[in-house]
């Protein structure tokens, strides 16, 4: 059976709180500028904020399933320590509340 196309599948939203190992930014960014954001398909990535120091990457990912987010984890865990925090929008937190 054919998916529908005005059919939307359910995803979620994560904040990503990626601690750098070290606090070593130099190294994540040489590993992304050398293979990009490894994402496993399935995985769109939104948009980051690093802060001032340089010691932690935020991040917001969408995926339908936290799991999903398993290779790209496991992709940079020498590097980085994570928290994920599932989220969701103002507009739709609060339409779920009526």
């Amino acid at each position: 059976m054919k998916p529908d196309p005005g059919c939307k599948l359910s995803t979620m939203l994560f904040m990503i709180i990626e601690y750098f190992k070290n606090h070593d930014a130099a190294a994540v960014g040489a590993r992304f500028q050398a293979r990009g954001r490894m994402l496993p398909e399935g995985v769109s990535y939104h948009t980051s904020w690093i802060d001032e120091t340089g010691a932690r990457c935020f991040q917001v990912m969408e995926a339908s399933h936290r799991s999903q987010l398993g290779p790209w984890l496991e992709a940079w865990s020498d590097l980085v320590d994570f928290e994920i925090v599932p989220i969701m929008t103002s507009k739709d937190f609060w339409a779920s509340r009526r």
